[in-house]
């Protein structure tokens, strides 16, 4: 991807040499971008649950040593042969859309997420765990200056699923949108939706989330503990949208029944299960299924554009970079609150 050459001071990158295997804090020389890339000083990195795919050897053809991370923030540090409209010294960032390759037919439609060869940072390339990092410029995005770098990274795969997939789920302004989980997505699609001016019903389990869910701007919090969610949201009308953050199938399955007459269940959480529902739950009402991957860096700047106008951050923890591991861990034992974000 990248030639490198001898630097004065090397960085320190933490790579991962094998599926399963502990990460490893390493010194690398600096790389150098070639024509068509930029050299990003990363200044924080999010540490993002897909970021398995990496850690575990989950994607199909990925190569190691490799170098995990998809929520990446710094300044252009170098720019390469045949780069226009970055410059050094300028604050941008990469997310987990990290290129794609301009010909195939889906790009030449301009659906750029969908390209066939699209690559991902710290999947088909190495990411942000790291103190220097190069991408291809198509990949680039610009970061407004009153975000800070630990705010802005999250915003850069869970805030952009969660951003793009309201933005285009038919709900308007007043309409009931309701949100599963009060995790590391969900609370910030709450925060979203909420800004969008919907009614916001949170779904989670447990009366413990409720003050926190109508902290983020739920008008209405459902424990699934207490009570059945569709019914919960039926009683209130039906919800135009329901945006599916958590990683359940079994859970998805059962918030089918609360959509309102076309209404339609965005799935971002993603589940090797099967979700369950009949041909007449969807065919009663005109109801809709749609599943939506996190958006292209277009998408990605009208998200950190919109979270710098209304106020929506994410909550994070920070780790330094040595402790990579630690905050993989503490990403994956689910107990972060919410987002686990390194700096460097």
């Amino acid at each position: 991807m990248a030639t490198t050459k001898t630097a004065a001071v090397p960085m320190k990158v933490a790579l991962v040499t094998a599926p399963g295997a502990d990460f490893q804090i390493v010194d690398r020389e600096i790389p150098t971008p070639d024509a068509g890339q930029v050299r990003i000083k990363v200044q924080a990195c999010g540490v993002c649950h897909s970021d398995v795919f990496t850690k575990d050897g989950l994607w199909p053809g990925i190569q190691y040593p490799r170098v995990p991370g998809h929520e990446v923030v710094g300044i252009i540090d170098e720019v390469g042969v045949g780069v226009t409209g970055w410059t050094k010294g300028q604050r941008a960032g990469v997310g987990w859309h990290g290129g794609h390759d301009n010909i195939c037919r889906a790009c030449r439609l301009g659906d750029f997420r969908n390209c066939q060869n699209m690559k991902v940072p710290g999947i088909s390339y190495d990411g942000g765990y790291q103190e220097y990092m190069v991408a291809p410029v198509e990949a680039v995005v610009a970061i407004p200056e009153t975000l800070s770098d630990a705010d802005a990274a999250p915003l850069l795969c869970a805030g952009v699923t969660t951003f793009d997939a309201l933005r285009r789920s038919g709900a308007g302004p007043g309409d009931l949108v309701a949100v599963q989980g009060v995790g590391g997505v969900g609370h910030l699609g709450i925060q979203f939706a909420n800004k969008f001016g919907y009614k916001v019903a949170a779904i989670g389990r447990g009366a413990e989330n409720a003050t926190l869910a109508k902290k983020l701007g739920a008008s209405v919090y459902i424990d699934t503990n207490s009570s059945k969610p569709a019914e919960t949201l039926q009683k209130l009308g039906g919800a135009k949208a329901i945006l599916a953050t958590a990683t359940s199938a079994r859970a998805m399955s059962e918030l089918i029944d609360g959509l309102a007459t076309n209404g339609k269940l965005i799935v971002i959480g993603a589940s090797s299960d099967p979700i369950e529902v009949t041909p007449l739950q969807l065919i009663v009402g005109t109801k809709k299924i749609e599943g939506t991957a996190a958006g292209t860096p277009a998408a990605e700047e009208d998200t950190l554009n919109f979270a710098e106008l209304t106020g929506v951050r994410p909550m994070i923890e920070t780790y330094p970079l040595e402790k990579a591991g630690e905050a993989y861990e503490r990403m994956m034992s689910g107990k972060a609150q919410f987002r686990v974000v390194l700096t460097m």
